[in-house]
């Protein structure tokens, strides 16, 4: 049988910016003329929220007695180490990552892989060609001290992971299942069914990650992000969907950071039902 439902979210609390850990940049580019949708990745119905076969994988694990070197969920990986060195620190990570491609959920904002060309760990931009998903446990340590462990699964955080201080002292220990953290709301158009229709991701009680409203028929009918329990960057509505057609209603800009006191949120574009741009803002 069917793993019970689990709940939606995902931000990576950074208590340290790493050397050789990029991420990505929060700009947005201009209104588009069209409202037609052209992102690949946005979802186009409601994701399910389901423990897989993972669990039972790692049940099947735990029984055997000697495990394959370098196999984890049966998926085959290669070990590697970054070595980077701050002031008179000496930064450790080891991974594990496969070469196998699988297309990240378009629900999952964070997405590790390794950049092997920059031998560095992102956590956004992934693309086949550029670097490989990590899949496989996961430490890092400064000098001989463990500071964070964990396990990845095809480039999301899996399992228990902790983070320690410099003297092996826990700071912080979080379970995930396949990139979703289980500490989120979910509300539903119908629970029997499973329509659900809002997904609100929380960490420490507070609004933190990927924000989703769905039509009761699956579509996607707003999108956006918090940080910190604040609403950031670009929030987008949509039209229902016409002819397998997403097409954006309007789009709404929030602080780029959380906490920004002197900034005031205001739509800055509207598109009618056939995708025409009826609205700009002039700010």
């Amino acid at each position: 049988m069917k793993k019970s439902l689990y709940l939606l979210g995902l931000l990576l609390f950074t208590f340290v910016v790493l050397p050789g850990f990029a991420q990505e940049s929060d700009a947005v580019a201009d209104p588009d003329s069209s409202g037609v949708e052209k992102s690949r990745l946005l979802p186009t119905s409601t994701p399910v929220l389901l423990f897989s076969a993972v669990e039972d994988e790692e049940k099947e694990d735990k029984k055997k007695k000697k495990r394959k070197k370098n196999v984890y969920f049966g998926e085959k990986t290669k070990k590697a180490l970054i070595k980077s060195s701050f002031r008179e620190q000496v930064t450790y990570q080891v991974f594990h990552f496969t070469l196998n491609h699988r297309q990240p959920d378009p629900y999952i904002r964070d997405i590790y892989w390794y950049d092997s060309r920059n031998k560095a760990i992102k956590n956004s931009g992934y693309q086949p060609a550029a670097g490989y998903l990590l899949h496989g446990p996961y430490e890092r340590r400064i000098g001989e001290n463990v500071v964070e462990s964990g396990m990845y699964y095809y480039g999301t955080k899996h399992g228990r992971w902790m983070s320690y201080d410099g003297k092996n002292i826990l700071l912080d220990k979080r379970h995930y299942a396949e990139g979703w953290p289980k500490d989120s709301r979910i509300t539903y158009y119908n629970r029997g069914e499973r329509k659900i229709e809002k997904l609100t991701p929380i960490e420490y009680e507070l609004e933190e990650g990927n924000f989703y409203h769905f039509y009761p028929d699956g579509q996607v009918a707003v999108t956006g992000e918090y940080r910190y329990g604040e609403k950031v960057g670009l929030w987008t509505a949509y039209w229902p969907a016409q002819k397998d057609r997403t097409i954006k209603k309007r789009e709404i800009q929030y602080q780029s950071e959380a906490f920004t006191s002197d900034f005031k949120p205001y739509i800055r574009a509207e598109w009618d039902r056939e995708g025409n741009l009826i609205y700009r803002t002039t700010n």
